[in-house]
């Protein structure tokens, strides 16, 4: 497991408090989806959302944003970065590990 320089995974819930379980994206082409918030994060001074479709979830796949702005004006940002993307990733796995006492 990668330590991340010592950086510990907190949970959040900022766009759960503001939006519930669920969030309509829209996508590039201008199609709405709905997107289940599987976990908010923060690590390393930046903070991410995991979040699922009804298709991601049947292939077992997870989207990752950067979460910005401030409580009222939240935003995702898409990571076009590799290694933070890999990074997020590997938050959203140690985080899920530690909430199941396998850390």
């Amino acid at each position: 497991m990668a330590d991340h320089g010592q950086v510990q995974v907190k949970r959040i819930a900022l766009l759960q408090e503001a939006y519930g379980r669920q969030l309509e994206l829209v996508s590039d082409s201008g199609m709405e989806e709905s997107y289940r918030i599987a976990a908010e994060f923060e690590l390393g001074g930046e903070r991410y959302a995991a979040l699922q479709t009804a298709a991601m979830k049947k292939n077992d796949e997870l989207a990752f944003f950067r979460i910005t702005g401030a409580e009222g004006e939240l935003e995702l940002e898409s990571i076009e970065d590799e290694d933070e993307w890999e990074l997020a990733a590997e938050g959203y796995d140690e985080l899920m590990f530690e909430e199941m006492g396998l850390e």
